[in-house]
């Protein structure tokens, strides 16, 4: 007897994005950082580094390190104006992040 395929099983692409992003936001700081961006970007506000590293308590290091965890898992998207580099919030991978673990329930 073959069993049907549940339209709700998770594709491997949708395993290796919840793994990545599940990664990505697996630290504290990121989480807090992610969500920085993401509420100023809502409020059309431009961020960049000065702008996270201003608004918590680590060093302009430790926050690029964090960023760059994000930017890796698609989560952030960085665009260069002039020397600054702005910080995006990615929600296309965000809602197909969360798409994908709502195969859980």
């Amino acid at each position: 007897m073959r069993l049907r395929k549940e339209s709700d099983e998770m594709q491997e692409d949708e395993i290796l994005l919840v793994a990545k992003v599940s990664d990505a936001l697996a630290h504290p700081a990121r989480v807090k950082i992610f969500r920085f961006i993401y509420v100023s970007n809502r409020n059309r506000e431009t961020i960049c580094n000065k702008d996270v590293v201003a608004n918590f308590d680590y060093s302009q290091a430790t926050i690029s390190q964090h960023i760059k965890k994000l930017v890796e898992a698609g989560l952030i998207q960085v665009k260069k104006q002039d020397k600054f580099s702005i910080y995006y919030v990615n929600i296309g991978i965000l809602g197909k992040y969360l798409d994908a673990v709502k195969k859980f329930q």
